[in-house]
């Protein structure tokens, strides 16, 4: 190993065996072959995701390895969380500039531990030179007709979302804002280390009739719900659950609109009917997880905004960009 921990002689195969290779508990055939082998439960559905990080474009050449691969996974299985499945494999593809040793022990120290929380196996992927690139595909079952989806959303269905938002935006706002040391932190981790709601997911399959994760912010992701299941939603300010630290700077149009439109905070925005309200408290207690009321799904008119978001007033609030956009 040379001084700045690059090993010259780490394969491509040595880098799988080395930090990547693990007993798939899960699947018939995990890393090693040409292709895994999975098998599904009997009566249950595959779902399938992917996701691309790259360097420059979603995270910081030089961001700490170890967030970032719990990050790669977790973006993920957030996704699974959104549709209610409960996550069983993945795959890894990475594009490294150099192999270094201590980069790469960091990078699968943050994935496999999340990876373990949620009984993930890594059964597969391929490494390359190159820019650095992380791309995960994840797969999960789902009970045969039971997914939750976006186009589910009926007019008059109540829209709840989980946690708080806008932590995670606000953390890259975080020199214009003039954030102390202990909101940045606190910021940072939100945006660094996201918590995949598989939990909730599973907990609002016959509950909910649609839902999302949050990844490229509330309007944006709430207008998806929206446009796919054709009708519209009005949304109350003051109903959006917000931290302490997105509170104390909300007079400020940046952290109102990481608050909206910041993304990456990686909740979920669901909606279900007004009877499924007190089974939705009970999940919410039982989960230890702050579900809100924030809104409610209307008839679509026109050619109209999808996502009406109303100030205290009543009066609806003219946003600039309604989320992260990747082109």
């Amino acid at each position: 190993m040379t001084s700045d921990g690059q090993v010259a002689a780490l394969s491509e195969f040595e880098i799988i065996r080395r930090y990547f290779t693990r007993r798939a508990h899960g699947a018939v055939l995990g890393v090693g072959d040409d292709a895994a082998i999975v098998r599904a439960r009997r009566g249950w559905e595959l779902v399938v995701t992917t996701d691309m990080l790259v360097a420059g474009r979603h995270f910081r050449a030089d961001a700490d390895p170890e967030k970032l691969g719990h990050k790669a996974l977790a973006v993920n299985l957030s996704d699974l969380a959104a549709m209610g499945a409960t996550p069983r494999w993945a795959t890894l593809a990475l594009a490294l500039p150099r192999a270094d040793a201590r980069w790469l022990a960091a990078f699968s120290r943050g994935f496999m531990r999340l990876a373990r929380r949620h009984g993930v196996d890594l059964i597969g992927g391929d490494t390359t030179r190159g820019p650095l690139n992380i791309t995960v595909q994840a797969m999960g079952e789902v009970p045969a007709g039971a997914a939750l989806r976006r186009d589910g959303a009926r007019v008059g269905d109540d829209i709840w979302v989980s946690g708080a938002l806008g932590d995670a935006a606000l953390a890259l706002s975080a020199r214009r804002l003039s954030l102390t040391r202990g909101e940045r932190a606190r910021a940072g981790e939100r945006l660094d280390v996201p918590t995949p709601r598989i939990a909730l997911g599973e907990g609002l399959r016959g509950v909910a009739r649609s839902a999302i994760d949050v990844s490229d912010g509330l309007i944006a992701d709430l207008g998806h719900i929206c446009e796919r299941s054709r009708v519209a939603s009005v949304v109350d300010l003051n109903r959006i659950p917000a931290s302490a630290v997105v509170k104390r700077h909300l007079q400020r149009a940046a952290a109102r609109q990481a608050l909206l439109a910041g993304g990456d905070d990686y909740e979920l925005v669901f909606t279900a009917g007004r009877a499924r309200r007190a089974a939705i408290r009970r999940l919410s207690r039982r989960l230890r997880l702050k579900l809100t009321l924030i809104g409610s799904i209307t008839r679509r008119r026109g050619s109209g905004t999808p996502v009406t978001v109303l100030d205290p007033a009543g009066r609806p609030i003219v946003t600039g960009r309604k989320g992260y956009e990747h082109f």
